[in-house]
């Protein structure tokens, strides 16, 4: 078991918002040990906590949030944030946001690593709990597989299949640490396709999407002049985004994670069955043997 960690000091960013396409600013503050991510709508006053109690949305990105009265308070596109913090092993910090959503930045966890690396990490004075994976914990539903399965230390392997001969089938395994996720995992961009902007946007989302912070695929190729940062950086982004949605569990994971077709409603259901599978996992610390009742009571 390592140290818990936050950041040394306090660091801002700002940008737009790749579905709202508001305008938002971003502080990011030490937090002492075992607070956990916590995220704070300093516009409307309220705290959320980020795990799998608070997801309230999962279409095309991941929103925590809760009804206060008439009103839903949320935060939408936590999952870049989030990767960024759990590949970098950062336990406990406060995220505040005066918006309705995380800003894009480029589409990737780059900046967003590298503005965690620039405000310090700062080890604390207790034990960071994890969960180890003892048996195999199978998610299926009808598009989307998700196994863990045992292992020391944290793999992903991702399957990505859409049909789409600039994409066509890619995968990927990698054991994720600090180095793994700042060089293979956090440059990889969100993306997505030129035929489904129209819809997207008429639904509402993709307000703030433009080449600067999304690969864009049309019929012939991609529209980024710059092309892709790597040869298989869909798969890649893939892994980002499950690294972002599995930190919501709340504790590092300890296992080999498998997943099909997955994206974050997927990744939520999953963490859902395996919260419940307490036959198949063991929260290795020296203070409860299974999760806290708040991470077990997400209906």
């Amino acid at each position: 078991m390592r140290l818990q960690r936050t950041i040394k000091k306090e660091v801002t960013f700002h940008g737009i918002g790749l579905h709202t396409g508001k305008y938002a600013t971003v502080k990011l503050k030490p937090a002492s040990r075992d607070t956990g991510i916590v995220f704070y709508r300093v516009d409307k006053g309220a705290i959320i906590r980020a795990n799998i109690t608070s997801v309230v949305d999962t279409a095309f990105a991941t929103t925590i949030g809760f009804v206060n009265g008439s009103d839903v308070v949320k935060v939408k596109t936590v999952e870049h944030l989030l990767a960024a913090a759990a590949g970098l092993g950062i336990d406990n910090l406060i995220v505040e946001v005066d918006g309705p959503e995380i800003p894009i930045l480029d589409g990737s966890s780059t900046k967003l690593a590298g503005i965690i690396l620039e405000a310090g990490i700062a080890k604390q004075g207790k034990k960071m709990p994890f969960i180890k994976i003892s048996k195999p914990v199978v998610y299926e539903d009808a598009h989307s597989r998700i196994v863990a399965l045992p292992y020391d230390g944290m793999r992903i392997s991702y399957y990505i299949n859409f049909g789409h001969r600039m994409l066509g089938q890619q995968e990927l395994t990698v054991d994720i640490d600090e180095k793994t996720f700042v060089q293979e995992i956090a440059p990889a961009r969100t993306f997505g396709f030129l035929s489904d902007v129209e819809k997207l946007r008429a639904n509402g989302l993709a307000k703030g999407g433009s080449l600067d912070n999304a690969v864009i695929v049309g019929d012939d190729g991609i529209l980024n002049a710059a092309g892709l940062r790597f040869e298989d950086e869909f798969v890649r982004h893939k892994v980002l985004d499950s690294i972002g949605d599995l930190s919501l569990i709340g504790f590092p994971i300890h296992g080999h994670i498998m997943l099909e077709k997955a994206g974050h409603t997927a990744n939520i259901n999953f963490l859902k069955k395996l919260i419940t599978s307490i036959d198949s996992y063991s929260l290795i610390s020296s203070e409860v043997d299974h999760l806290p009742h708040h991470v077990l009571n997400y209906s």
